[in-house]
């Protein structure tokens, strides 16, 4: 593969599985110094043995991205250890209660979307942009999902924290859209990954019914637009919601 990420050092979140992982591989593949954060040890020591084993440098930390003090340390030991963060990519986050009217949906699941996708973006968003700052360039991608656009019945507090990451990614993009740090997102539709499996079937028949192509998407194709997104050829594209939806995004 080409190496256009040669010596660049990217820092994954959620990278141990999933979308993270396809994105992490690829970047890997490029020439990156992969740096994995994940809550999930096992899936994350696993990982990491496939990646040596395929000649990829990484390195992981066992991070809740929800916690502010582990985020805060972890950034600041990638700093320490590598000298910079080149890239930020957030694909950490969590579905929570499926096919579920508001009237039914717990406060404390609400509480805990909100902590780990939309908290959770903000606090890798915040302490990574207080080291890039210091070199003035960098390339963020927080993942977001077409719920986040459009809103998905009976996914509330998903479709809300992800409404949340797009005006994140809006905002912070024009504070820093002076600079050579850009801070885009993107909005999947439902992605073939670990994570669906426990949506449930209806709701899953749902997401795909209003996908024109009617097939989920891959993570391959996630991870193709992702790097390209935080590529250097990418230098006039910030603040965007970029769209891998089949077709269903209508703006």
């Amino acid at each position: 593969m080409d190496q256009k990420f040669s010596n660049k050092v990217a820092i994954i979140a959620g990278g141990a599985g999933g979308i993270g992982k396809g994105v992490a591989l690829r970047l890997g593949q490029e020439g990156a110094i992969v740096v994995i954060f994940d809550f999930n040890q096992s899936l994350l020591d696993q990982t990491l043995i496939e990646f040596k084993q395929r000649k990829i440098k990484a390195k992981g930390f066992l991070i809740d991205v929800s916690d502010e003090g582990q985020v805060q340390n972890g950034i600041l030991q990638v700093k320490k250890e590598f000298g910079k963060i080149d890239i930020l990519i957030n694909s950490a986050g969590i579905v929570g209660p499926t096919s579920t009217k508001i009237t039914e949906y717990s406060n404390a699941d609400f509480d805990k979307l909100y902590q780990v996708n939309l908290k959770g973006s903000f606090l890798l968003t915040k302490y990574v942009l207080q080291e890039m700052e210091k070199s003035g360039n960098g390339r963020l991608l927080l993942i977001s999902s077409i719920s986040g656009k459009e809103g998905n019945p009976g996914m509330v507090g998903y479709s809300a924290s992800k409404a949340g990451v797009i005006g994140l990614v809006k905002g912070v993009a024009k504070e820093y859209a002076e600079t050579n740090i850009t801070i885009n997102g993107l909005a999947p539709a439902v992605i073939k990954t670990p994570m669906n499996e426990n949506t449930s079937a209806e709701q899953l028949a749902y997401m795909i019914a209003k996908i024109p192509m009617k097939r989920l998407g891959t993570i391959e194709e996630v991870a193709a637009l992702c790097c390209f997104v935080i590529s250097d050829e990418n230098s006039f594209s910030t603040g965007f919601i970029y769209d891998i939806s089949g077709g269903r995004a209508t703006y």
